[in-house]
């Protein structure tokens, strides 16, 4: 019995699927690590006694990101994807056991010293989506992305569903759950950067195949946003990612307050990252059907929407903002990157400015909440959530 035509052709999707798999379960491991150490780690900046400080983490991932991507892409423009990628999740691996050694010590430079590296390593797996679309003909690229999103919300349900297993180990060790998952991502890392030793690209990544081509110059951020089209794109970019990281990593830490125990903020942190990832193989056609206008707008009102309700003093409520707000940082997202597909020099300063927002926003959402409560970061927070309402009046519809 032979294969169909449809099974058995090279640039079919399921043969693609099943060349591309390392690199879809590496995705999902990364995801998983992320999940149970980096967005909880105002949890312990809080047991470590400096609660004041609890964005501060996330703000050293956000900056450690935005330096090291531009390092990484030209390491995988000279090497290729492999190699930089391997060598990300290698990096991300040496940040986890920093970041466990520094919260078991209570040595809180070293575990800061741990989130900076794992943010650095950040900047370079994240480029992961770039290495699917480049390993697969333009035809299936959509459907390799979709899946590859999907595999990140798998990773960070099934470490969910560990967190049993997890606080077992924690007493084993002597340490918390939301310490101990800092050394079980660093296993989840590490696991994923030998995968990357089996992952073989279906094709030669262009970047890889332009190795020793001179490289473009970089416009400056101005220069950029003086293009048309662009400030408003990136103001609404920025201001999305900034509310989605602050909120992100500030309500686990409400929750904590209010008595929720492990298992219950790592469900709000799934819902999040539904919210995030398991929808992109419908929001990507529907703003495509419905024009940039409704992305802009849908996004910035469960953006607000999100805001309003993560005051609220239930689990359920909490739960409805972590995951309107991956929803809503989505559509930005995705509507974003299609008007900055028009501007490939915008590109860079963008997400530049993107990175700095959200560390920006971490950093202060952590002072506002210490001096004056976690409703006036929701009200900061709902006021950002406007900009996109800019957006979508500036922006050209087609």
């Amino acid at each position: 019995m032979t294969a169909s035509p449809a099974s058995s052709h090279p640039h079919s999707f399921p043969v693609l699927a099943a060349r591309l798999w390392p690199l879809y379960l590496s995705q999902a491991l990364a995801t998983g690590a992320t999940t149970v150490s980096t967005i909880l780690a105002s949890l312990v900046m809080s047991d470590l006694g400096s609660e004041r400080l609890s964005g501060l983490p996330a703000t050293l991932i956000s900056v450690a990101a935005a330096l090291s991507a531009a390092y990484f892409g030209a390491l995988m423009l000279r090497r290729g994807r492999r190699l930089g990628l391997a060598s990300a999740f290698g990096l991300g691996t040496l940040g986890g056991v920093l970041g466990f050694l520094g919260a078991s010590w209570g040595m809180t430079p070293l575990f800061l010293a741990g989130a900076a590296t794992l943010g650095a390593a950040q900047g370079g797996f994240q480029q992961a989506r770039y290495a699917a679309a480049e390993s697969v003909p333009a035809q299936v690229r959509g459907l390799a992305l979709g899946l590859l999103m999907m595999m990140s919300v798998l990773g960070s349900w099934v470490m969910t569903g560990f967190g049993v297993q997890i606080t077992a180990l924690g007493n084993q060790l002597g340490t918390g759950e939301e310490v101990t998952g800092w050394l079980v991502g660093a296993g989840l890392l590490g696991l994923a950067a030998g995968l990357m030793a089996l992952w073989r690209p279906v094709q030669e990544p262009a970047a890889a195949a332009q190795r020793g081509a001179a490289a473009p110059a970089r416009p400056s951020l101005a220069a950029a946003l003086a293009m048309p089209g662009v400030k408003s794109t990136a103001a609404a970019f920025a201001a999305a990612q900034a509310i989605m990281v602050t909120l992100m990593s500030l309500t686990p830490l409400r929750a904590h307050h209010m008595g929720q125990e492990h298992g219950s903020i790592a469900q709000l942190i799934s819902g999040h990252i539904a919210g995030m990832f398991a929808f992109g193989l419908l929001t990507g056609p529907l703003i495509d059907r419905l024009g940039l206008r409704f992305g802009f707008v849908a996004g910035g009102a469960l953006l607000l929407l999100a805001a309003a309700t993560s005051v609220s003093e239930t689990h359920a409520g909490l739960l409805l903002s972590m995951f309107v707000l991956g929803l809503g940082w989505n559509l930005i997202s995705l509507t974003s990157s299609k008007v900055l597909a028009r501007f490939p020099a915008a590109q860079g300063p963008s997400d530049s400015l993107a990175f700095a927002a959200s560390a920006l926003g971490t950093l202060l959402g952590g002072l506002l909440m210490a001096q004056a409560g976690f409703p006036a970061l929701a009200a900061a927070a709902g006021v950002l959530a406007l900009l996109p309402l800019w957006s979508a009046w500036r922006v050209r519809p087609h």
